[in-house]
């Protein structure tokens, strides 16, 4: 005999590959095509999502780090300030969660802010230049440090935007590597 037999019959391989059958729906999953894509697009419509749909998981994901980082930042501090008053038991235990979580949300917020400035400008210039490439990226990150810092003053807003085109300088070198090594070699 070719296959084995399940509780209630139905052979659990093929016969042709010893592919497994689903349990749930007695089908071979081999006979779905692979090479089909996973999501189905309007007629005309590119293959790859826009800026403005990465938008908001850039937002999210931003916010996500932004907590994560703030709560280990607030558990640090937090170990080393309850340690410091000699809190010890329950209260020890509340104030670290009042450190991790006040750090946290700070933190998520502040990156998240962040994340939307950035996505409003990046959408806002691949839709005024009708373009997406490297320089909407360059261009919306120094546009967002120097917005983010603006309240502190001059000095400090361009810094900001230094910052924020120093990051963009490493993203596009990072993943447009192909472009550059092109680009060097002619």
């Amino acid at each position: 005999m070719d296959s084995r037999q399940n509780d209630f019959g139905s052979s659990v391989y093929s016969n042709r590959n010893l592919a497994p059958l689903s349990p749930y729906l007695n089908f071979d999953p081999s006979y779905l095509q692979s090479s089909q894509p996973e999501f189905i697009f309007p007629e005309g419509a590119s293959r790859h999502r826009g800026r403005f749909e990465l938008a908001f998981s850039t937002i999210g994901g931003m916010c996500m780090i932004g907590g994560g980082i703030g709560g280990v930042t607030g558990l640090v501090k937090g170990m080393k300030d309850t340690a410091a008053a000699g809190h010890t038991g329950k209260l020890r235990r509340t104030q670290l969660i009042n450190y991790v979580m006040k750090q946290g949300a700070g933190s998520a917020n502040t990156l998240g802010v962040v994340a939307v400035m950035y996505s409003a400008f990046g959408v806002g210039l691949s839709w005024l230049r009708d373009a997406e490439d490297e320089i909407n990226t360059l261009a919306a990150a120094t546009a967002t440090g120097l917005l983010y810092k603006s309240t502190s003053g001059l000095k400090s807003c361009m810094k900001g935007g230094a910052g924020g085109l120093a990051l963009a300088l490493a993203y596009c070198a990072f993943t447009s590597r192909e472009k550059l090594t092109n680009w060097t070699s002619n």
